[in-house]
């Protein structure tokens, strides 16, 4: 029998996003964030999942922030018995990112035997934990802290990075010698993100140094930091003392576990070309000025291959090996297809020989404003496995594919077979780069090389080989805003597609829905289709019923026949009016006009045809793609110093169309279902809707005239307040977030 056979199944694990970084005297405090503070029964969801292990915080922040003895155990005392009684083994994290309590900070000499007491005293409290990580990331941490000056202490030079590093890894240390103590067997599962860097020719000296010291955490613990250490001259020249570091050899820690912490944009590219790059990636090592960017942005060849990290870190260090953060914060096919990559990647690798034990999928709960690092409260959230923007945290997909992967099973969608957009050429922010061989670095891309390294991932590989097209997602109502937005939105996803227009499937006829859904075999169908002139149903109520109520039960129990997802459109013009607090899904409807009936029709009769649609309720559409809309209206009414008329005193909540789409499109993979209010969070006037909007726009909002509905001339009656919000899950970013973002596409798009 071999090795790999002799190893259990490739593991799944779970892991929750609880950094608590300190910005100067703030604390950011995801566990506040995500709501896993004050909701233990996330832990019975965490288990439903199937993983084996979570990565659970246990922070020295959080339980002992004025010492160890005023610390409150009663928080982690109760869920880390629930995890118990659930059989999921927690591998406690001590620090997460964070710089201790305000006594201390990284570079505080004291630090080491200060966390080493705290972890004394978890070991203590605990003994039967197996698995420890006393300091996440310590590189990355030491980094952020004390080289680019992100996060506390706020140092920028090599002398504070290397004493913030070496107090972590001494503390490290010496936390796993206490709990040793009291626990002989413990294990240190260290975690750590290895991402690579490459440049141009000029800057390969840069790029050596940076990947030498990607390793400096692992190695300091290893005890192989010595005079012949690549990195043995940098230490000592950025002030560090030779004693410092050989203290590490006589107390050698190496994890039981490495823990490999991976993500999309964890390589970076480094050129001195500043011209082509943004200024806010400008920056230099006193001998160059140089951007640092992505990788995965400007290497044509794509991100560095995940086999080839792997098994660099089982060469370097023969350890068993997990990867402790596998996390996408993007749409929800992309989250799948990253954590299908990963999972795929493992597997291959452990068929090689590589000891390489769980996939630890990250971010249970999601995580909040990683895009700034954690830098501002912004409040910009990325879903994981749960989204908590719901009253209990609500199963995505992912969800669905760690169950399929913790039993054994293959998770399967029709968009899984389809590259993810880091193999796309779309990605390409910058002018590419290919790697030389001759050169020994990377040099601009020329259509004719066909050169390319072998440790890089191919651009637009895909695991679909066979010719076949996967399923589609099928579109009706091509001539509409809505229809064209998904079209647009779906080609930058990734997400096969078919636009259709009523020529092409009219859905008011039966039998030709039925010949375009057997000939086309979608995986789902998106209803865009609609009779949308409010005021002109008043006069043709028939044929608004037709294509509004009729069609789209034609189309939803043709859906349902044959066991095809579908989404589609209401609108709050269902509501009367009467009320002074946004509507919620469960509120009755009482429409005013036909347009209003039509669509309260249809949400009763596409439910009982197909009770696993999607119906969402949405209002008031402004979009930067068409020339129609209210906004797009005004602003070029206002640019041209026209007069433009608009409701002072009907409210209602506007809706940015990429930003309806995107979710839509989320929900529909998640497999939800029944009614979903979705529109941007906020309730505004037409009149100061538009005048908020020519002020942001630096317009001369005078030219905005206020007046009364009912001197509109509007020949359908209309709610005087229609804001919209849900009980199911706010899922949509605040009104004045989606308006910065119309501006900005509108200025640069």
């Amino acid at each position: 029998m071999n090795s790999t056979q002799m190893m259990p199944p490739l593991a799944v694990w779970g892991g929750i996003e609880c950094t608590v970084n300190r910005i100067r005297d703030q604390y950011f405090d995801q566990l506040e964030w995500n709501g896993h503070a004050s909701r233990i029964n996330d832990l019975a969801q965490f288990a439903s999942l199937g993983v084996e292990a979570i990565r659970y915080p246990v922070l020295w922040e959080r339980i002992a922030p004025n010492g160890l003895e005023q610390a409150n155990w009663s928080w982690t005392d109760e869920r880390l018995a629930m995890l118990d009684d659930l059989g999921v083994r927690p591998i406690a994290g001590l620090v997460h990112h964070g710089s201790g309590p305000r006594d201390t900070s990284l570079i505080d000499p004291a630090f080491p035997e200060k966390l080493a007491k705290f972890a004394d005293a978890v070991a203590q409290r605990y003994p039967w934990i197996s698995h420890y990580t006393p300091v996440n990331e310590p590189l990355t941490t030491a980094r952020f802290s004390g080289l680019y000056g992100h996060w506390y202490p706020h140092e920028q030079d090599d002398f504070m990075f290397a004493k913030a590093l070496i107090h972590e890894c001494r503390a490290t240390v010496l936390s796993m010698q206490a709990i040793r103590q009291i626990n002989p067997q413990a294990q240190l599962v260290q975690t750590e993100d290895l991402g690579k860097t490459f440049s141009t020719p000029l800057l390969s000296y840069q790029a050596q140094l940076e990947n030498d010291r990607r390793w400096l955490s692992l190695d300091l613990l290893c005890g192989r930091v010595n005079s012949e250490h690549p990195l043995w001259s940098y230490l000592l020249n950025a002030g560090v003392e030779e004693a410092e570091l050989l203290w590490f050899q006589d107390h050698p820690c190496p994890p039981d576990i490495i823990g490999i912490n991976r993500y999309v944009c964890g390589d970076r590219f480094i050129d001195e070309r500043l011209d082509r790059y943004p200024p806010h990636t400008h920056g230099g090592n006193g001998k160059h000025q140089y951007a640092d960017v992505e990788a995965v942005w400007v290497c044509a060849d794509g991100i560095y291959d995940h086999a080839a990290l792997l098994k660099e870190v089982w060469q370097r260090y023969q350890q068993p090996i997990a990867i402790t953060e596998a996390h996408l914060g993007c749409t929800r096919e992309e989250q799948l297809r990253w954590l299908k990559e990963i999972w795929q990647v493992a597997e291959a690798v452990r068929n090689e020989g590589v000891d390489l034990q769980a996939v630890t999928v990250w971010s249970l709960l999601g995580t909040y404003d990683w895009n700034s690092l954690v830098t501002r409260a912004d409040g910009f959230y990325e879903p994981g496995v749960f989204d908590v923007r719901s009253a209990v945290p609500r199963p995505t997909a992912i969800a669905t594919m760690v169950q399929s992967l913790a039993a054994g099973q293959e998770y399967t969608h029709p968009f899984l077979e389809l590259p993810g957009w880091w193999q796309r050429s779309q990605r390409l922010l910058y002018p590419p780069v290919i790697y030389s061989q001759a050169s020994g670095g990377w040099i601009d891309a020329d259509p004719t090389v066909v050169v390319r390294s072998p440790q890089m991932k191919r651009v637009g590989s895909t695991n679909h080989s066979s010719g076949v097209s996967p399923p589609p997602l099928l579109i009706a109502g091509a001539t509409g805003t809505l229809g064209q937005s998904f079209a647009r939105l779906c080609e930058i996803r990734g997400i096969p597609y078919h636009l259709l227009s009523r020529q092409e499937m009219d859905i008011t006829d039966a039998t030709a829905v039925g010949q375009t859904l057997t000939e086309l075999q979608p995986w789902a169908v998106i209803n865009a289709a609609g009779y949308v002139r409010v005021d002109d149903a008043e006069r043709e109520p028939h044929l608004c019923h037709r294509i509004n109520a009729e069609g789209a039960t034609i189309l939803a129990k043709a859906c349902a026949d044959r066991d095809i997802a579908m989404a589609k459109f209401s609108s709050d013009l269902v509501f009367d009016g009467n009320r002074t607090d946004p509507y919620r899904e469960s509120h009755a409807v009482a429409p005013l006009n036909v347009y209003g009936q039509s669509k309260a029709i249809a949400e009763q009769q596409v439910l009982t045809a197909h009770p696993d649609a999607l119906v969402i309720r949405t209002s008031a559409f402004f979009s930067p793609w068409d020339d129609y809309n209210f906004l797009t209206i005004a602003l070029r009414t206002l640019a041209a110093k026209q007069p433009f008329i608009a409701a002072a005193d009907a409210v209602v909540s506007p809706t940015y169309v990429p930003d309806l789409v995107n979710v839509t499109l989320d929900l529909l993979i998640d497999g939800e279902s029944g009614l979903w209010h979705l529109a941007n969070a906020g309730a505004i006037a037409w009149a100061d809707l538009a005048r908020e909007v020519a002020v942001l726009a630096g317009l001369d909002h005078t030219y905005i005239h206020a007046r009364p509905a009912r001197e509109l001339n509007w020949v359908a009656p209309r709610p005087a307040y229609s804001a919209l919000t849900s009980e199911r899950g706010v899922l949509l970013p605040s009104l004045d977030k989606a308006i910065g973002r119309y501006l900005d596409e509108r200025i640069c798009g």
